[in-house]
């Protein structure tokens, strides 16, 4: 009995469908931003998956599309979380907004970033709100892993990806700021992308099958 009440309850409709349009978002979103980051003009594994959002290429629309996606996603995995995880679904909401902040805003050519590149307004709103957007859910993986009366399946995704992304970010951090642009930090960028999006579509999912 006592592992069953730390269990939860099971989803209600409303959290249900919102768990299930979110893995929807969350989905389509990052196929999007892939095909534009693979198939445009972008630097490749040497610059930043926000290049394929540069105004001149090709395939920016399909990227802001796949980013809107992504922070629609995630503000509806906000609403579709236990009441219990306030402060998570508080994260998650503000991360909506930057990431729809980034999507908004458009970095020029290479989407420089200090301390080794000259940037500009635009670059530093979008790189900014971008970072800004990835922490929220980092530190919501965080919240979720640490909120004992959290569903036990949740807190177990959580752990998990805090386990992987917190070393991709710090690591991601420090390159930012000792070694900038390049091979490095375009990887450490996308294996963080990548776990932030697999947690959320795998939480959404789990939350959608509690019903």
């Amino acid at each position: 009995m006592a592992e069953r009440r730390r269990a939860g309850p099971t989803t209600t409709a409303p959290r249900a469908a919102a768990a299930s349009a979110s893995t929807a978002c969350v989905v389509a979103g990052a196929v999007m931003v892939t095909v534009a980051v693979v198939a445009g003009p972008g630097p490749g594994l040497t610059g930043y998956v926000s290049e394929a959002g540069v105004t001149d290429s090709a395939y920016a629309p399909a990227y802001r599309i796949g980013v809107f996606a992504l922070a629609v996603g995630v503000l509806l995995l906000a609403a579709a979380l236990p009441p219990v995880l306030r402060a998570a679904a508080a994260l998650l909401g503000a991360g909506s907004v930057f990431a729809l902040v980034s999507g908004a805003v458009a970095c020029s050519a290479g989407c420089p970033l200090p301390p080794f590149e000259r940037a500009t307004t635009a670059d530093l709103v979008h790189g900014g709100a971008s970072i800004l957007a990835v922490a929220a859910v980092v530190l919501a993986m965080l919240a979720t892993t640490f909120t004992l009366a959290a569903p036990s399946a949740l807190r177990r995704l959580a752990a998990v990806a805090v386990v992987v992304a917190l070393p991709l970010a710090g690591a991601t951090a420090v390159a930012l700021v000792t070694v900038g642009r390049g091979s490095l930090i375009a990887v450490l960028e996308r294996l963080l992308l990548l776990v932030a999006v697999l947690w959320g579509a795998a939480t959404a999912t789990t939350i959608a099958l509690r019903r």
